[in-house]
Formats: C-alpha cells, structure tokens, sequence
C-alpha cells in the first residue's frame, strides 16, 4: 500500500472513531462508561501501550485518574498535583504537549518506568480546563505532531461528549432537586410544631446535599445567644446540647452578616460549637446559611462533610432555597402558636364569663336564705360556755357566715373595691384558723400538719378571707396528691426583702411534668373532680395584695408552694 493510501486510511479511521466518540453521548448514560468508551477508541487509533483520563478534583485541586487502561497498579488512585508531569502542566496551561523521548524531558513524571514516550492534550468545558488525556507507549518517537493534532480533536470531540453527559446530568438531579424542595415545601406548610419544622429541614439537607451531619440553631435576640434545636446524621435524630453566642462561631458571621459562609478544614479553623463532635466524627468542611424572615434573623442552618470540600454553586443554592423555606415554615408555625393561644384564651374568657353570670346567679340565690340563717343562728342565743373546744367551733361558724356573706355580697357587687375589707391581721392566726377548717379532712387523709414556730406579731395588710381561701386550696391540693397519706409541713419566715413567707410543702407525687408550666392557668386540672381554678383564683388574690404564688419545685418526693406578703408595717 502506498503512503498516500495510508494516510487516507488513517484518516477515516480517525474520522470514524471521532464520530463513535460522538456518539457516546446518545448511547452512554454514565460519563465513566462514556469515558471508558472514548479511552477505548483513543488506545485503538494510536496503538498506545497505556492511555488515562485524569480529571480536576474541585476539592484537592489535583488531577485524579478517572480511567485508565494498560498502567501500572501503581497509578490506582493516585492524584497528580497540577503543573507536575507531562499531565499536569498540560491541564495547568491548557496546552497540548508532545514528548518523543521521555529521558529527555523534565517535565515527565516517572509513574511508569517503561514509558519511553507521551502526549496529552487538555479536556476543555466552558472555557476553563477540567482534565487532560494522556497517551503513552513503550517505544521512543511513537509518536508525532499529527498524532498530536489528532489527539486534540479526539480531546476535544471527548469534552463536548462529557460536557453534554454532566449538563443532562445536572438537569436531571436540578429536576430532581426541585421536585424535592417542592414536597419539602408543601409538607412544612402543614407543620404545627416549630421543632417539626425543623427536623424535616435538616432530615432534607443530608438527602439533598449528601452530607455527613446538619444542625439548625435558632437565635434567640433577647439572650443573644445561637441554640441547637435539631441534629441529624444518616441514621435520624441526635442528641445533644449547645448554646454559643454569635460572637463566638462562624454560625454568627453568617447570622449577623446574613450571607453564606464556608470553611473547608474545620481542625485548623478556631471554632467553639461543636468541638468534640467534630474531632469525633472528622468533620472537615461546614456551610452555614442564615435563615431569614422578612429582615429577621431566625437562626443558621449549618452543613457538615467529612472531607475537604468546596461547596459549589448548586450546592449553596439548594441550602440557600432549604434555608428560606424553612424560614417561611418556622414563621407560619409560630404565626400558628399564636393563633391557637388566642383561641384558647378566647375559650376561657368564654367560660370566665359564663361563670362569672352563673357566679351571680348562684350568689343572688344564696344571698337570701344564708342571712336566714344567720338570724336563726344568732336567735339561739348559744353563748360562751365553759367548753372551749365548742366555743372555737361557734366563734369559726359565727366568722364563717360572715365570710359566706362577703364573698356573696363581692360576686354581687364584682366592681367594688376590696380595700376596704383590708386590716392588719396576725398571720399565725389564719393559718391557725385555716388548721382547724382543714383537721377532719387531714385525719380521714391520714396526713400530720407541722406548722413551725414563729412569732404571733408577724402581722399582714390583708382581707382575712382571702387569704385563708388561698391558703386552704394549696392545703386541700396537697391532701390530693397524699392518697395514701403524708406530712404537711407549713413554714413562716421572712424572706430577703423584707416579706411575709409562707412555704406549704407536701409529701405527694408531684404536678405532672407536661403542666408544671401552666399550673396557674384557669380551668387547667389534674384530676377529674377540680374545676382548675383554685391556684389561677389564689394567684391572682396573693397578687391583688402586692404578694405572690410561685411553684418553687415538684417531683416524686413532693411539692412546695411558695406564698409572698406585704408586712402591716409595710403598709400601714
């Protein structure tokens, strides 16, 4: 065959083989079997003892080989720095490079020592380098500048080939990104609960961008201070607690600057969140993205990678999008709270007022036969006898219809000032008197009052009735929660500031968890029989008398009440 015949044979089959690297696109959904593909024909057309594919990897800034065929065991996973061998100054420069004779030439790298000869030419997408190919022989001059200038047209056939397979690729997991940011959407829109919210949006940022943990802190403005709500890995839920102020973490750069921010080797960075988490877990990368609402910082939710890696654009689109949803989702879930508390404080104004009329009603209908009463009682003429335990127990029913008759007269006349049923009064004796209501109902309860020591001129400002009504529902609450029996302890001091300070303490089981925050609320009960008003009506008297109810603490072992007053001194 003539030289003429040769070369026109040669190149058809360089045609014919740019024309099946073509085609790779349409036949290969995988770049790495498109790239197999086009090593194949590349080794076939140049008769080349070894051929690699290296491409740049955006994390280490080197080239890795993605395929190979005919290296050493030697070259498996090993990344070339950029600008170091024949390979890497070509992907550096961008420049094809010819080599005849490999001892010859100090830019060769010796990865394979039976390599006598190589050429590379660049793999160009976009304008900007991302690899190169690399053909190798055995024998010395193998190849020349026509194998060169072919070589550049099957790199370049091959980059349109994987620049089309990565732009599909990419679309599709956009589409299916989307989709997923929809769903995501759609399913926060229906959260009630704020914690919800946010688990479902750290669950999602794992799926969508592969990473190893994610949190969302949520800022609290008036502690200033950034506090972990929700922790995921790939198995689910993690628990654990953290509290740092902005000042102190990157989460607050990106708070306070409201702007993404990233670091790629969190070991050398000088960070205070999370410090045995990530030596524990090797986390290497993080990407923190603020969570805002309309000019409201909510909180950060924060990525983590255990690698070094650079988050590129889609991925801090996709935590960006994440994060304002979730912004969105937090909002409407809080906007829910609100409206649920509203309706449930309209319920009770609801009910306060119809039993506020049926209070009235009840009163007027009492009012009548309980001064009846009175009048037959005093007609007795029952006078002080010899019998002191009898003459106590008159004096009390005598108080006691008064009292009957004040509290139908105030429900009667609900506007009227109760100044003036204020007077110094000692406190010993109401607590006694409220002793002595309560002692059959402490015997069939098997309960032992202690009341300790102290002095009878500890004197309050007080309406008597009220405060005896107070103390005589914390009393009846106690023998509640004693079934089986117990002590009652009542304590009176004075406390720091110069207050009157009653303790009740009993040895009961304690308010369940789930209502000791809302103990005080009205027609908020534990058991079936109460209305849950006692400790919402003693609150609010203790309050009326400059004093105060507080829950000082509640467990298996007991509950304490705390009641505060005003001395008569104080007052007076």
């Amino acid at each position: 065959m003539e030289q003429g015949d040769e070369m026109e044979l040669a190149d058809r089959r360089a045609v014919d083989a740019l024309y099946r690297i073509s085609a790779l696109s349409g036949n290969k959904k995988d770049p790495v079997e498109a790239l197999s593909g086009i090593l194949d024909e590349v080794v076939g057309i140049f008769g080349a003892s070894s051929a690699s594919i290296c491409l740049i990897n955006a994390d280490s800034d080197k080239l890795l080989i993605e395929v190979e065929r005919g290296l050493s065991k030697a070259s498996k996973g090993f990344e070339l720095p950029m600008g170091v061998g024949i390979t890497g100054w070509v992907a550096l420069y961008g420049e094809p490079f010819l080599c005849p004779n490999v001892e010859e030439e100090e830019k060769y790298f010796p990865l394979d020592d039976r390599i006598k000869s190589e050429m590379a030419a660049p793999l160009i997408e976009g304008g900007r380098t991302v690899g190169a190919l690399n053909v190798d022989s055995m024998i010395v001059n193998a190849f020349d500048e026509n194998d060169l200038r072919l070589l550049v047209l099957m790199a370049k056939e091959a980059s349109r080939v994987l620049e089309n397979m990565w732009m599909i690729q990419q679309l599709r997991r956009k589409a299916e990104q989307l989709q997923t940011l929809v769903l995501v959407g759609q399913d926060m829109a229906g959260k009630r609960e704020v914690q919800e919210v946010l688990r479902t949006i750290t669950r999602e940022a794992l799926l969508l961008l592969n990473c190893k943990i994610s949190a969302f802190f949520l800022y609290d403005e008036g502690e200033d201070l950034l506090r972990l709500h929700s922790l995921q890995d790939q198995q689910g839920s993690r628990s654990l607690e953290e509290c740092l102020k902005p000042s102190d973490s990157i989460l607050g750069t990106s708070l306070r600057g409201r702007r993404q921010v990233q670091t790629r080797d969190l070991l050398r960075t000088e960070e205070h969140h999370f410090v045995t988490l990530i030596r524990e877990e090797e986390l290497h990368s993080m990407l923190v993205t603020p969570v805002v609402y309309e000019d409201i910082s909510i909180g950060v939710l924060s990525l983590y990678v255990d690698r070094s890696h650079r988050f590129n654009d889609d991925e801090t689109l996709i935590a960006r999008a994440l994060a304002d949803l979730g912004a969105i989702a937090v909002q409407n879930a809080r906007l829910y709270g609100r409206v649920f508390d509203s309706e449930e404080s309209l319920r009770k104004s609801e009910r306060l007022t119809t039993l506020g009329t049926l209070a009235a009603e009840i009163a007027h209908e009492i009012r009548n036969p309980l001064m009846v009463v009175r009048l037959l009682f005093d007609s007795l003429g029952l006078e002080q006898g010899e019998d002191e335990a009898k003459n106590k127990d008159l004096s009390v029913i005598r108080e006691k219809l008064d009292h009957l008759e004040q509290i139908a007269g105030r429900i009667l006349d609900f506007g009227k000032s109760r100044e003036a049923f204020r007077k110094p009064f000692s406190l010993k004796e109401i607590i006694e008197d409220a002793a002595l209501l309560v002692r059959l109902k402490l015997e069939q309860c098997h309960v032992v009052l202690h009341v300790n020591e102290f002095p009878q001129d500890l004197l309050v400002y007080v309406d008597k009735g009220q405060i005896q009504q107070t103390l005589l529902n914390l009393m009846l609450n106690a023998l509640v929660a004693m079934p089986n029996g117990g002590k009652l302890i009542v304590e009176v001091g004075r406390t720091e500031e110069g207050k009157a300070q009653v303790l009740v303490e009993d040895t009961g089981t304690g308010i369940p968890e789930e209502l000791k925050g809302r103990i005080f609320d009205s027609f908020l009960t534990g058991t079936t029989e109460g209305t849950g008003l006692g400790l919402s009506i003693s609150k609010r008297i203790l309050r009326a008398h400059d004093g105060n109810l507080d829950l000082l603490k509640s467990g298996p072992e007991g509950t304490v009440f705390k009641i505060t007053l005003p001395l008569a001194s104080q007052e007076t």
